[in-house]
């Protein structure tokens, strides 16, 4: 007759299989360091340079805010600092004068052909002077100060980043008006986008708080994300956060994932298993893992006779032969075969009731293997 079309899975041998898992959880990427970028003034945005998905470094110019005021500011303090440098310069002219008078008018006062008011006069006049000299001094160092704040403020029409990462979201056009404070109006944005280091990735898992004792910092995991359910990412538990959820009655986890793949982005959903610790010294596990509906249980036995072993059919050049096997641990869809199978076996998953040992089949396309 013709073949039987069935579908199989490959064996998965138990030694390279890894630790079993103790637990599952759910939760999602987050990123550690994330920062809506925006400027230290207010004012009106000339040029934004950045665009969604853009990767840039640290101090890159993320956009320009106009900065016709803050250069005209730093015009009238640099005039400022021009003007009482000119004036510091008159008084200490002025001081040498009055210092040359008063040294001619003692010369005089000694040969005692001028009176000592005069020379009063002349002392009065010189410490006049030394004192505007001071208060001329200092008020250079303050002009000086006011230009200093002054380019620091046309600095600041310049917005860079604070660290490199990944631009996510771009607020701001040309033409608005940008506040680092919340304005009142509808009309003033405070960033000019988000920035996400990529490299501060990590999970944030809700595990249940009946199993949070199963959980320890460093044990390892493995992560699947929701979008590419086909790729376990190894990593490790960092942190249990401690506090609970009281309406979900979870304690929340923290995960590092040990691959910094950009396929890895925030907010994406992922599904962790919390593995066992492995012992260096235990022996390695035999036999391989098979789906659970590859198994074909015995039928009971009648009363007197020795009951069957379960047992699973293996694709052999085209045909079903059908292997006693002992059985071990289940675990998510599994079951361990601890003898008749050692790994890489094609079984045939779900059999016909009525396939024999021997009988020519045709496979389809491979079901996915049940994954732990």
């Amino acid at each position: 007759g013709r073949p039987t079309p069935v579908e199989t899975a490959e064996a998965r041998s138990a030694a390279e299989a890894g630790p079993p898992t103790l637990l599952d959880a759910s939760g999602f990427v987050t990123a550690r360091r994330i920062a809506t970028v925006s400027s230290q003034i207010t004012g009106r945005v000339a040029e934004v340079l950045i665009e969604e998905g853009q990767r840039v470094e640290q101090g890159d110019v993320l956009a320009r805010l106009d900065p016709v005021d803050a250069k005209a500011r730093l015009e009238l303090q640099t005039a400022q600092v021009a003007s009482t440098e000119s004036q510091l310069a008159e008084a200490q002219a002025q001081l040498r004068l009055a210092e040359a008078t008063l040294a001619r008018q003692q010369e005089l006062v000694a040969r005692q052909l001028t009176s000592k008011a005069a020379l009063d006069a002349a002392k009065a006049d010189r410490d006049a002077l030394a004192a505007r000299l001071t208060t001329l001094r200092k008020s250079v160092q303050v002009a000086r100060d006011q230009r200093q704040l002054a380019a620091i403020g046309l600095d600041q029409t310049e917005i860079r980043a604070p660290f490199s990462g990944v631009i996510v979201a771009k607020a701001a056009q040309p033409g608005e008006m940008i506040s680092p404070v919340s304005a009142g109006g509808g009309f003033t944005r405070t960033g000019i986008g988000t920035l996400v280091d990529m490299d501060s990735l990590e999970v944030n898992v809700d595990v249940n708080e009946a199993f949070i004792g199963r959980v320890q910092p460093k044990m390892p995991i493995n992560a699947v994300l929701n979008a590419y359910p086909d790729w376990t990412i190894p990593g490790s538990v960092i942190a249990i956060v401690p506090t609970a959820d009281r309406t979900k009655a979870t304690v929340k986890v923290r995960i590092a994932l040990d691959s910094k793949d950009p396929r890895i982005v925030p907010d994406m959903g992922v599904r962790v298993s919390f593995l066992a610790p492995v012992d260096a010294d235990a022996p390695k596990p035999t036999g391989a893992f098979v789906p659970e509906a590859a198994i074909v249980q015995p039928a009971p036995a009648a009363e007197g006779e020795e009951a069957g072993r379960p047992a699973v059919f293996v694709v052999e050049d085209g045909a079903a032969k059908r292997v006693e096997v002992s059985l071990g641990e289940e675990a998510n869809a599994e079951r361990l075969v601890t003898a008749g199978l050692s790994g890489g076996e094609a079984v045939i998953v779900a059999p016909p009731k009525n396939l024999a040992d021997g009988a020519r089949v045709a496979v389809k396309a491979p079901a996915a293997a049940g994954r732990r």
